[in-house]
């Protein structure tokens, strides 16, 4: 189902973008850094939120872990991720395969900054085994995202 949608979106907003597929699962960073050998801070995991008048994802590298207070202060309110059985409804992925493109509805994107610090990341294309290969500075652009800085620092100074 997501894969189509990513595929679709990616045409029509013109980008040349290659969705890699795997015979294997690639729905958890570990699994993605490994069938794509790459470090797992270089995947792109994509959170999905629901907040009282919006529902948002948020981009981040695989090694970063949102940091409550940060969020709260920039959104206003509590992280509360979307149930998983909630997810392909909301987004158009399933599990495993959240992205930030081909989504099902209106959904604001936001980019956190842990991923600057990479030339390219893999964030997920529509299903749990998939990936696609972006610059980091095309993010913005591609996604319609902002930036925002919700992730904790620490520990990241050890990748």
């Amino acid at each position: 189902m997501g894969v189509r949608e990513v595929k679709d979106f990616f045409k029509k907003n013109e980008h040349q973008m290659e969705i890699m597929e795997f015979e294997q699962s690639s729905a958890t960073v570990n699994l993605a850094a490994a069938a794509l050998n790459v470090g797992p801070d270089q995947i792109a995991k994509t959170i999905a939120f629901r907040l009282k008048k919006e529902n948002m994802v948020v981009v981040m590298s695989g090694c970063a872990k949102l940091d409550n207070r940060k969020f709260k202060d920039t959104f206003k309110e509590k992280a509360k991720m979307i149930p998983a059985d909630q997810l392909e409804e909301v987004t158009g992925h399933p599990v495993g395969g959240v992205c930030p493109f081909g989504l099902r509805k209106e959904i604001a994107v936001y980019l956190d900054e842990s991923l600057k610090k990479h030339a390219s990341v893999f964030p997920a294309a529509g299903a749990p085994n998939t990936a696609v290969c972006v610059k980091v500075d095309e993010l913005e652009e591609i996604t319609g995202g902002c930036w925002v800085k919700v992730c904790s620092d620490k520990g990241l100074d050890k990748l």
